[in-house]
């Protein structure tokens, strides 16, 4: 699904003129086609995140025909689980760790999936700051899952991802998904989520995972209540709305 100009200053809750502005500068991912600008959507939302600019809760809300709903993120997190203490060294040794711990489906191929989130991260580090990185695979459909889930670590020693602000990551996010949906509407929730005081404090602190979920679901109900009903545009996708 490609988004014009218009769409995604929609969505990022800027002007038209900033969109130009970050394409002149190379800052945004963005594709020429027949001399118009075009974007992806879950790389804007991946670039978007990783800069920690404020998306439209608007994002949030279903297209009226929408398939099977999507989980919460704090099901999905609570499926996933939380983890402390989680070893690693370096991004390699960490991702194998996160990896080892997940409770994955019988049929999802563990080294695969390490392999691609090696492979992401070699696209850009998943690092949004603040100790705080996200790694997810490109292209969550292959991995063949009934439901997405969200697996939260507390490494042991922080480890540099690369991340925009230089600072050694401590938490990891590990987001999977059975559809490029369910994955675009998890990576926007937490985005959303962590710019939470309550949730983010829990995390930062590193609180119980009862605290954790808790404050999650807090976060998540504020969501609800800020996301109006999405409306197709012509082009047969949601236009996010400001």
């Amino acid at each position: 699904m490609k988004l014009t100009v218009r769409d995604a200053a929609r969505l990022l809750s800027v002007s038209e003129k900033s969109i130009y502005r970050w394409i002149k500068l190379g800052a945004i991912p963005a594709y020429q086609v027949n001399e118009q600008y075009r974007f992806n959507r879950a790389e804007l939302l991946e670039w978007a995140t990783s800069r920690k600019i404020q998306v439209s809760p608007e994002i949030f809300a279903e297209p009226e025909g929408s398939q099977t709903a999507i989980p919460l993120l704090s099901d999905a997190l609570r499926d996933g689980g939380v983890y402390y203490r989680v070893g690693g060294t370096d991004k390699s040794s960490v991702l194998r760790s996160v990896v080892q711990i997940m409770h994955l489906p019988e049929e999802v191929d563990s080294e695969f999936l390490y392999q691609v989130l090696l492979a992401r991260e070699a696209l850009g580090s998943t690092g949004i700051g603040e100790g705080i990185a996200i790694p997810h695979v490109r292209n969550p459909i292959v991995l063949h899952l009934s439901q997405p889930m969200v697996t939260l670590c507390f490494l042991e020693t922080p480890v540099d991802f690369g991340a925009l602000d230089g600072q050694k990551v401590s938490t990891l996010f590990t987001l999977i998904s059975p559809t490029v949906r369910a994955h675009l509407q998890l990576l926007a929730r937490l985005g959303f989520a962590l710019r939470d005081p309550a949730f983010k404090k829990a995390v930062l602190t590193q609180a119980s995972r009862d605290e954790i979920i808790a404050s999650l679901r807090q976060a998540e109900a504020t969501v609800v209540q800020a996301a109006p009903t999405a409306k197709n545009d012509s082009a047969g996708h949601v236009e996010p709305g400001k």
